[in-house]
């Protein structure tokens, strides 16, 4: 009860949610912010923008995790057409999650960022993971040195893991299921049987995970205690993964530059399946991009 008090203490909080009528389950939007002010990563970047942007839903018994690449090409409110990572740019969480319902008509009930930071602290804190790329990278921009296969990686390497995007071949698609894979590793760990009864593993985890995360002012240590477990569930078997259906890896819209075009088609069918907690694996089975 103590680790809960102190770890709730240690949140910080944001205006992000919309207060939108509700949609059926609990809907997660989880941003990763790429700052550079945590000093987890030091290049000439200004500002601050979502590095990273997933949706889990937990509805009809199933969890889903969808990453909605960052050049989604949406209509940012009150802004226009432009990148989806433009409304985080623009008006910060609200106007990232107010994107987000407009895009997939899911309303928001638990908003929660996390820093690089964050990414980096914590995989130190369980001692590290294990993670799998089947192929040779050599990345200047991220850092990453890889040799095919799996190898158990301390933080920073996780880091450079979850930010390669320019060498990898499907750019924000793949990096989306790197970072899936990095968070599910760390859950894995975090959760594992030795470390959640090792209390000098659970106030580093606490200390290394509170320090990047910010969360919407209604959530707190229990809220985020259930996403992390939703997370787990949709890591592990019978969990749902992947992004939306994509038309265009390269839509190039004037003014915009190079976006990702969802299917119009498609996904408005997709995120309603995915509201209603009937999605499959085959359902976001994502093509080579």
């Amino acid at each position: 009860m103590g680790l809960l008090i102190y770890a709730n203490g240690k949140i910080e909080h944001t205006d992000a949610l919309t207060g939108a009528e509700g949609t059926p389950g609990t809907t997660y939007l989880l941003a990763g912010s790429d700052s550079r002010a945590d000093g987890a990563v030091e290049d000439d970047t200004a500002g601050q923008r979502a590095d990273t942007i997933m949706v889990m839903q937990v509805a009809g018994g199933t969890t889903a995790l969808i990453s909605l690449p960052r050049d989604t090409y949406v209509e940012v409110p009150g802004v226009g057409p432009s990148k989806l990572n433009a409304a985080y740019s623009v008006g910060g969480p609200p106007l990232l999650t107010q994107t987000v319902e407009q895009l997939t008509g899911l309303t928001v009930d638990h908003y929660v960022e996390i820093g690089m930071g964050g990414v980096q602290g914590v995989v130190d804190a369980v001692g590290g993971v294990e993670l799998c790329l089947d192929y040779d990278v050599d990345d200047e921009l991220s850092g990453l040195q890889w040799t095919s296969g799996c190898h158990h990686v301390d933080g920073p390497t996780a880091l450079a893991f979850a930010r390669m995007r320019y060498a990898d071949p499907r750019g924000d698609i793949g990096r989306a299921e790197r970072q899936r894979q990095v968070v599910g590793a760390v859950m894995d760990e975090v959760t594992r049987p030795a470390n959640m009864l090792n209390p000098f593993v659970q106030v580093e985890v606490v200390d290394a995970a509170t320090s990047a995360v910010t969360s919407d002012r209604d959530s707190g240590i229990i809220d985020l205690g259930r996403m992390a477990l939703a997370f787990r569930e949709a890591t592990g078997e019978g969990g749902v993964m992947g992004a939306p259906p994509i038309a265009d890896y390269d839509y190039r819209p004037p003014g915009v530059g190079s976006t990702v075009l969802l299917d119009e088609e498609q996904a408005p069918v997709f995120f309603e399946r995915l509201r209603d907690g009937e999605l499959t694996p085959a359902d976001v089975e994502t093509p080579e991009g």
